[in-house]
């Protein structure tokens, strides 16, 4: 059996306390498939659920990180080996941007992941740089960048650890985290 380093055992503790502290239930996805038509053969993109519902619908607190999750989004989602944003992902990042500029006390981490294909420091830069697009966005609809810290875990943190390309197309994501400040 293979010793873990020291790095690699605190990363697995950091997940494990990240998971533990999830209180949300995991949402049903659709994976959408290109028509037909399409010109070569595309890898299906994975589409997140849309956010409809009101915060008292909900019964979220507005401005709590249950309200940011819920009513938001705090996933984006992206095509095999790109960093840049679909128009979904642009959507969601102007949604938290505005919840961000409303709740000026909240601090986030963006926290980018690929896929487990290519090489380990092949995907810790494809992660960094999803994770940079979401913070170009955020920053370009008035968050300030101060407020927001990055993190690229590349593949070492899927959400979902199956093999095929439904699996793949769910842990290719940059994952927005309140690190502090909601209510």
């Amino acid at each position: 059996m293979k010793k873990l380093s020291p790095a690699h055992l605190a990363l697995a503790a950091v997940l494990l306390a990240a998971i533990a502290g999830c209180t949300t239930k995991p949402k049903t996805v659709a994976v959408t498939t290109p028509p037909a038509t399409t010109a070569p053969a595309e890898t299906p993109a994975y589409v997140p659920p849309t956010p409809t519902a009101s915060p008292q619908a909900t019964g979220a607190r507005p401005g709590s990180e249950q309200d940011f999750v819920v009513n938001v989004g705090d996933r984006v989602f992206f095509d095999t080996d790109q960093s840049s944003l679909r128009p979904d992902a642009a959507a969601t990042i102007t949604a938290q941007a505005a919840w961000l500029v409303r709740y000026p006390s909240v601090k986030v981490r963006i926290e980018g992941n690929a896929d487990e294909r290519g090489t380990r420091e092949y995907n810790f830069a494809l992660g960094a740089r999803r994770a940079q697009a979401v913070i170009d966005l955020l920053v370009s609809k008035g968050v300030v960048p101060g407020r927001i810290t990055s993190i690229s875990y590349g593949k070492e943190s899927p959400i979902d650890t199956g093999e095929g390309e439904d699996a793949w197309a769910k842990n290719r994501n940059a994952h927005t985290t309140i690190v502090s400040g909601a209510l």
